[in-house]
């Protein structure tokens, strides 16, 4: 299923390698805890993201999930806008990106804007959010009305998420990528840079019950 931003001339999202696990219907039940942040090592180098379940709680909990199986380990960052957004989620593997688009999540409500440095689920319309995000590069309050539900930010490491490359712009097609996977990505477009690991490496505020 293509992802697709509600905006003139925006397309989806991005990309990973190994074979990821398939969604449990015990490990999505899982509540994450209210307040943790989330350190992403890349091949530019780490960022850290804050993430707060009250702004965004359905969204929390399944970006929780993602990153306690470790499904982002060489996720690539397939579309780079700069200014705007850099989106990730697809899998390399294709089989997963099977197991997850069938497993979609209802919205959440807006209650932060998209402000420069948030991560937000990006969707292919009303209630698809599944495990594709982007990070707005800029200040991008048009996609609040659109019901883009921003559930963190970036605290440390901006600088690195700004390097991210670029050069490929839009050229990656989603369809290939859900189809063929990394092999497709690694051919093609082999300057991409990617997710080596990302791990939660605080809980601020304890897990809820």
């Amino acid at each position: 299923m293509k992802r697709v931003l509600v905006l003139a001339a925006c397309v989806a999202l991005a990309a990973c390698g190994t074979k990821k696990a398939a969604p449990s219907a015990a490990a999505l039940a899982t509540t994450a805890p209210d307040s943790f942040r989330v350190a992403f090592v890349t091949s530019r180098g780490p960022f850290t993201v804050q993430v707060n379940r009250a702004l965004a709680p359905r969204g929390v909990d399944r970006f929780y999930h993602l990153v306690a199986i470790g499904y982002f380990t060489d996720v690539r960052f397939f579309r780079v806008v700069p200014g705007f957004i850099v989106q990730f989620g697809l899998s390399g593997d294709p089989q997963a990106n099977v197991q997850w688009s069938n497993n979609t999540i209802l919205d959440d409500s807006v209650k932060e804007t998209n402000a420069r440095g948030t991560i937000v689920f990006a969707t292919a319309g009303p209630n698809t959010r599944s495990n594709q995000f982007f990070i707005n590069l800029g200040n991008n309050t048009q996609l609040d009305a659109q019901g883009f539900a921003p559930f963190g930010h970036v605290v440390d490491g901006m600088a690195v998420v700004d390097s991210i490359y670029a050069g490929y712009g839009e050229q990656p097609d989603q369809t290939r990528i859900t189809a063929e996977g990394n092999s497709y990505l690694s051919a093609s477009f082999p300057k991409l840079d990617y997710i080596k690991s990302a791990t939660i490496v605080a809980d601020t505020s304890g897990t809820k019950e």
